[in-house]
This record gives C-alpha cells, sequence and structure tokens, in this order.
C-alpha cells in the first residue's frame, strides 16, 4: 500500500504534469480566446510596470534555474568539475536574488489588484487566488534557503536532482529519493505540483505563447476610407433621405 510520501512524490507529479499537457491543449483548441494575459494595464498604469518586470524576469531566472539544475545529470556537474557544494551555493544566491526580485514585482501586482476598487472589480477570483498561491509558493522557495545553510555540502541538492530527473525518466521508487528533507522543501515540491495541476484553468497559460508565426503572417491588412456625404445647407440630412419622414 502506497504511504502518503509515494503518493505525493511518486505519484502526484504525473497526474499533474499530465493535467498540465492535456488540460493546456485541450483549452488550446476549445477555448483559444481566453488564451490571455487578461491585463489590467488600461485600467491603471502605474505600478503595473515595475511590478511586471520584477516579476517576470524573476520567474524567468527561477524556471530556468530550476530547469538546469535539476534536470542536468549529475554526472555532467561532476565531469564539468563542479563541486556540488558549490553548485548548492550557486543555486542559493541566483535563486535568492531571483526570488526576491519576482516577490517584490508580484506584491506589486498583488497589491493594485486588491487595493484598486476598478481593477478589484474587474478581476476574478482565479486571477487573485493564483497571484496569492505564486507568493506563497516564493516565500516557501526563499525560507528553504535558510534551511539549505544548514548542510553546505551539497548532497540535499542532489537528492532533488535524482527525483526530478527519475520521474522524468519514469524510474521507479523515485519519491525514496527526498523521502527524509526537511519539510520546507517538500511543501515547496507539492505547492509547485499543484501549480501545474492548476495551470491551464489560470491566466498563466499565456506563459507557453510565443507569437513567432505573427512575424511571417501572410496577407494584407486592407484600410477603408469612410466615404462623406455632402450635407445640404439648410438641412443636416444626407440628399438622399432628404424629405423622408
Amino acid at each position: 500500500m502506497l504511504d502518503l510520501n509515494q503518493i505525493l512524490f511518486g505519484v502526484y507529479p504525473y497526474i499533474a504534469l499530465a493535467v498540465l499537457a492535456i488540460g493546456s491543449i485541450v483549452r488550446f483548441d476549445r477555448e483559444p480566446y481566453s488564451w490571455r494575459t487578461g491585463s489590467s494595464q488600461l485600467l491603471r498604469r502605474k505600478q503595473l510596470v515595475m511590478g511586471s518586470i520584477l516579476f517576470h524576469v524573476g520567474v524567468l531566472m527561477i524556471f530556468g534555474g530550476h530547469f538546469v539544475g535539476l534536470l542536468t545529470p549529475v554526472i555532467v556537474w561532476d565531469t564539468l568539475g563542479v563541486p556540488h557544494s558549490v553548485k548548492q551555493l550557486i543555486a542559493m544566491v541566483a535563486g535568492g536574488f531571483a526570488g526576491t526580485l519576482c516577490l517584490i514585482g508580484g506584491l506589486l501586482l498583488l497589491h493594485r489588484r486588491l487595493f484598486d476598487a476598478r481593477i478589484r472589480r474587474n478581476s476574478s477570483f482565479g486571477d487573485t487566488a493564483i497571484l496569492i498561491v505564486l507568493m506563497l509558493q516564493l516565500c516557501l522557495g526563499l525560507s528553504s534557503i535558510f534551511v539549505s545553510m544548514e548542510h553546505m555540502d551539497g548532497h540535499e541538492m542532489v537528492k532533488f536532482m535524482s527525483w526530478a530527473q527519475g520521474v522524468f525518466t519514469f524510474q521507479p521508487g523515485v519519491a525514496n529519493h527526498i523521502a527524509d528533507v526537511h519539510w520546507i522543501f517538500k511543501a515547496h515540491i507539492v505547492l509547485g505540483l499543484t501549480i501545474f495541476l492548476v495551470f491551464p484553468f489560470t491566466r498563466l497559460v499565456h506563459m507557453l505563447s510565443a507569437p513567432v508565426w505573427y512575424l511571417n503572417r501572410r496577407g494584407w491588412q486592407l484600410v477603408r476610407s469612410k466615404r462623406i456625404l455632402p450635407l445640404d445647407r439648410k438641412s443636416k440630412a444626407p440628399p438622399h433621405l432628404r424629405g423622408r419622414p
């Protein structure tokens, strides 16, 4: 019988990734006009630009760091001569910097969404909820840095790498790699998987959009001039309507 650790880190990852992939495809196919950011820039531009820049730069750095750090095989780092302790230190410094940028930007965006009456009225529950969840995830990620400072040998980092790579290569018993890690790391992973799970049902889907096709679009844009009919001096109605009731 599967225990909770096996369910959360051995089964749940595949459920979340399957819903992420299938749900995104179905939504793009059935509801293409909902595939948008739902920007509130027209309602209030102030505070949006700075918050959006910090948030998106931080997200891109975090995503790239997690992708490279977790999915690069351990043997590659060993071949390059990068000690595990050095890799962990780089991850902590870079992750802390990117997470701080993202957190500041996200709080600015959340503040305007909660405390601006017009934006709040035009925001759905999902818009606000997913932003709050992302802020909580960032707080967990930043908190894990302080836990990592207690063991700088990089051994814990290898556990997460082995788990992530085991998930994507369908290795059995992957949950055992992180069975004894700190609860903050586990909460961070579970919440991250939950974000993947709800991803297709939120505005986050715009992250998968890359309008490359727009640059090579074919066809001309037709612009028609509006014909203005002359008006009679005694009447504001055009000639062909004059005399009609």
